[in-house]
């Protein structure tokens, strides 16, 4: 996954910047990076590994580094980014979340027009940059990511740091979301709007599917309208998203409260208390709960200090430890108890194998699960 956050502002963007990037850190774990730009010092990027630390450890220090009042920054799953670019479109910083399934086609094509690729991610081309070589083939900024579009096979929202305010693209098919906020001299977008509330930014708008926007500090271009169909991904709202996070105007705790106490509406088994598996699967045991009418207990609890989400490891070893270690049961809400619990979704069944053991041995006498997303 990934997310990202730009502000545009008629004063100094870099506070919101970093926090509103900050904000997103729940989409990804490798890169973190920022960028900015003043006209008296142009482009300036910063890009750290969050493999082994957290974004705002790793930024805090360096925030004297950056001024000027526009920018842009992400939480990568990827490649190292911002990639700065000097082009015949200008000089610009791009960010992406992107998902291409095509890449070796894509690099083959252009190293046979003799294009070439100076960033590399642990040994391979750095899709950022293939999404921006691909973009300056254009005779602009529009024509440039139209072609993104046309040539990528899955899909790619992005934003640019230029000379002249952020532009900011959503992928074709509306895949991932970006959202627009405004405050007093200021605009921002971001993949997040749990990003806007304590830098006082408001939802001014959601970009439709291929929508391309410009921001600057006195408002907001249209560039290119939207397009009609969307293919959002639906895992945001069950799982990706953070609880107060809203897309296409539904928050995203609202759409797990719901989908829980319909669960519990209908459910006919006979239990004592629900416990939601952390984080994602609370806000379905809670609805669950009322739905149901029974008490919801915390009968297993996430060590949150050090422990990530287990999906994001890149062995199924080191997921299966994280799954394991980051879940702690709690014997006294457990022993003889029939417990329901409530997860968001089985990707591949690591936790919910492991999980149910536990809580067995821990003194539940039934444990029932009950699946907000199955597949």
């Amino acid at each position: 996954m990934g997310g990202f956050f730009g502000t545009v502002s008629k004063e100094d963007c870099v506070r919101d910047l970093f926090y509103g990037t900050d904000y997103n850190s729940h989409l990804g774990t490798k890169r973190g990076g920022v960028a900015t730009y003043d006209p008296e010092r142009g482009f300036v990027r910063s890009i750290h590994n969050l493999e082994s630390a957290y974004f705002r450890s790793k930024f805090e220090a360096q925030l004297d580094k950056f001024t000027g009042c526009s920018g842009i920054g992400v939480i990568s799953d990827t490649d190292a980014q911002p990639i700065v670019i000097n082009s015949h479109l200008g000089r610009f910083a791009i960010v992406t979340v992107a998902k291409i399934n095509n890449i070796p086609e894509l690099e083959a094509g252009l190293l046979a027009k003799n294009m070439h690729f100076a960033e590399l991610s642990s040994g391979k081309t750095n899709q950022t940059e293939l999404i921006a070589l691909l973009l300056i083939q254009g005779k602009d900024f529009v024509d440039g990511i139209e072609n993104v579009f046309t040539h990528i096979k899955g899909s790619c929202s992005m934003l640019l740091l230029t000379e002249d305010g952020v532009i900011a693209a959503r992928d074709k098919v509306g895949r991932t979301p970006i959202i627009v906020g405004k405050k007093e001299g200021a605009y921002a977008v971001t993949s997040e709007t749990n990003s806007f509330p304590n830098l006082d930014f408001e939802i001014e708008s959601y970009l439709g599917p291929g929508e391309i926007i410009r921001l600057r500090a006195e408002g907001i271009e249209q560039m290119r309208k939207p397009d009609e169909r969307m293919q959002i991904c639906s895992f945001l709202w069950v799982y990706y998203g953070f609880p107060n996070s809203c897309y296409e105007g539904r928050n995203v705790e609202e759409v797990r409260f719901t989908s829980g106490m319909k669960m519990g509406s209908q459910d006919t088994s006979e239990a004592d208390c629900v416990c939601g598996i952390p984080d994602s699967g609370i806000g379905q045991a809670l609805g669950y709960a009322q739905g149901k009418g029974i008490p919801y207990h915390r009968a297993i609890t996430k060590y949150t200090p050090t422990w990530p989400r287990s999906f994001t490891p890149g062995n199924q070893d080191l997921r299966r430890l994280v799954a394991k270690m980051k879940l702690i049961p709690n014997r006294a809400m457990l022993e003889g108890q029939r417990v329901i619990f409530c997860d968001d979704s089985i990707v591949r069944g690591t936790q919910l194998r492991d999980n149910v053991k536990v809580l067995f041995e821990y003194g539940a006498k039934e444990v029932h699960l009950r699946i907000g997303c199955p597949r």
